[in-house]
């Protein structure tokens, strides 16, 4: 059962037997109200937002809170003396009335928490501050964005490049520089060209396979004896945001240190903000002063080995 209906359950059941106890003590007062009640017999008048930071609500639901709780009697608002626009919140005589009655039950349902945390296994006051800090830090959402690639990076194989997939390479490749800026020809030529221009020069070409389809492509040329470019990295725009680059990025950086290679050069642009992240996440930084045959470079980058 999903985590959220389980919560919701407990939450229901604890909220039932709640109001149970108050009927057990006299005490005419809905559950729902009792944050609002708390918050206002530890201090003097508050706002309405004041009362909402403190106890985690959202503002119109404690606004209808108080709205129930006026109608009710047990409290009441004024306009306050400095600013005429905010009104106060503080509870009336008769809220005080209750504020007196309810401390036995205070104890009573302090002492009877107390004992139940006693005989659990599993403190719930901990778990839940637990899971608090825990999505506080990476919401719920991010967490099953991640596991979702977990699985799908699992479908996600690297092979080294065959004629087979010179279409695909191509295709792939010339999708995002159309898209952003315009083909040249230092691109038609390794395109078209891959073997002459790329791996008859000693480089190598990368293909990702996502259940047996070219969704990515990537390849390794060299520059000297020590140093290799890494280019024509494409993902399809359907698969990004699946590591796929990140997975053809470290088999690149593998390749590259079995080669004998100390660094690893790329050209890029800054538009390209996702390959960018990417390229600082794969140890990239950037650098100046060398040559490019490509119009749309506007950054050069270099990480060591």
């Amino acid at each position: 059962m999903a985590l959220g209906s389980r919560l919701r359950r407990l939450s229901e059941m604890i909220t039932e037997e709640a109001a149970d106890v108050y009927r057990l003590y006299n005490i005419e007062m809905q559950p729902k109200w009792f944050p609002v009640f708390y918050a206002l017999s530890e201090g003097g008048p508050r706002t309405i937002t004041e009362i909402a930071q403190e106890i985690g609500h959202s503002h119109p639901s404690v606004s209808k809170i108080v709205q129930e709780m006026v109608q009710q009697g047990y409290v009441k608002e004024k306009k306050g003396k400095d600013d005429g626009r905010k009104n106060f919140i503080t509870l009336s005589p008769q809220g005080q009335q209750i504020q007196e009655k309810i401390q036995a039950q205070y104890d009573d349902v302090n002492a009877a928490v107390e004992k139940a945390l006693e005989e659990t296994q599993h403190n719930l006051w901990k778990a839940l501050e637990e899971w608090e800090f825990l999505l506080a830090q990476k919401s719920l959402l991010r967490r099953v964005q991640e596991a979702r690639h977990t699985r799908e990076g699992n479908r996600v194989t690297i092979v080294d490049y065959t004629p087979q997939y010179q279409q695909a390479f191509r295709k792939l490749n010339e999708q995002w520089i159309t898209t952003y800026f315009k083909m040249e020809e230092t691109d038609y030529k390794s395109l078209d060209h891959p073997q002459e221009y790329i791996l008859d020069k000693g480089g190598h070409i990368f293909i990702a396979l996502y259940a047996d389809a070219p969704v990515g492509a990537c390849a390794l040329i060299p520059m000297d004896a020590t140093t290799f470019e890494l280019a024509k990295m494409a993902v399809a725009p359907e698969m990004q945001g699946r590591h796929i680059g990140w997975l053809l990025g470290q088999t690149v950086f593998e390749k590259a240190r079995a080669l004998g290679a100390t660094k690893l050069y790329l050209e890029s642009n800054t538009i390209l903000k996702p390959a960018i992240q990417l390229y600082h996440k794969l140890g990239f930084k950037k650098i100046t002063g060398v040559p490019s045959p490509y119009e749309r470079c506007n950054i050069q980058m270099e990480a060591v080995l």
